[in-house]
């Protein structure tokens, strides 16, 4: 009886302590992770008196970096070896995006954008760093170092959204893109993805994992930076 309840005592305890890949990758984050949650520009958003200008800088940057973050997940599907992945990636690839998309488009008239053209855009250095990496994980990596590129995005917005899902700012806009990165639909779409993480993990060498946090903790900072970008309305250099 009392080795039973000692191998119960030992289990409850690996379980309480033991921690997912991903899990480890974001605890090694933590201090940019709560850099982005409590981001200038996240609090005065809660709190609904963030500049609408900055808000609108952000929305265009947004959808100039959704569009490319669709191809980073078509591209990461089409280097799977596993079929039902492959097709996975590329539904999410058509359907987050998109998802995201549609509500930028709803901010686009409600800010009176609409002389704003996606095509013509030119993003600022953040935004176009982003990307790269996450271009540059998908042409020089495997699977695991693309989903890892891609895996923060899904999170960090999943963690502000839920850290501040009972926040209701005065301004609808504000409140409506909380309350959609705090809905179950986008907490589900991120655990789905850290698992395909967890999964792929599971399959990679030390030195192969190493790499993944490296892809995942640098686009960590890319988040801190894009909301930097939109808080101090982000120049190129030449144009400061």
């Amino acid at each position: 009886m009392w080795m039973r309840a000692l191998c119960l005592a030992v289990k409850t305890l690996k379980e309480g302590f033991f921690m997912s890949f991903s899990e480890e990758m974001k605890a090694r984050s933590q201090e940019a992770w709560e850099k982005n949650i409590h981001h200038p520009y996240i609090e005065e958003l809660v709190a609904g008196t963030l500049d609408k200008e900055a808000f609108k800088f952000y929305i265009k940057q947004d959808i100039y970096y959704l569009k490319h973050f669709g191809k980073a997940h078509a591209l990461a599907s089409a280097h799977s070896d596993d079929f039902k992945l492959t097709v996975r990636l590329a539904e999410k690839a058509q359907k987050t995006a998109q998802a995201e998309l549609t509500v930028h488009e709803q901010h686009v008239k409600a800010l009176d954008l609409a002389d704003f053209k996606a095509e013509d855009f030119s993003p600022a250095p953040a935004a176009y760093n982003y990307t790269s990496h996450m271009y540059r994980c998908c042409l020089f990596g495997d699977i695991g170092e693309m989903i890892a590129a891609i895996l923060p995005c899904y999170w960090v917005y999943a963690d502000i959204g839920a850290y501040y899902a009972d926040q209701h700012p005065a301004e609808e806009l504000y409140d409506n893109w909380i309350q959609t990165y705090a809905s179950d639909w986008f907490q589900s779409s991120k655990n789905e993805m850290i698992q395909i993480m967890d999964n792929l993990a599971a399959e990679a060498s030390d030195a192969q994992k190493e790499k993944y946090f490296d892809a995942f903790h640098k686009a960590v900072e890319f988040e801190i930076a894009f909301w930097s970008m939109a808080y101090e309305h982000e120049k190129w250099y030449s144009e400061r």
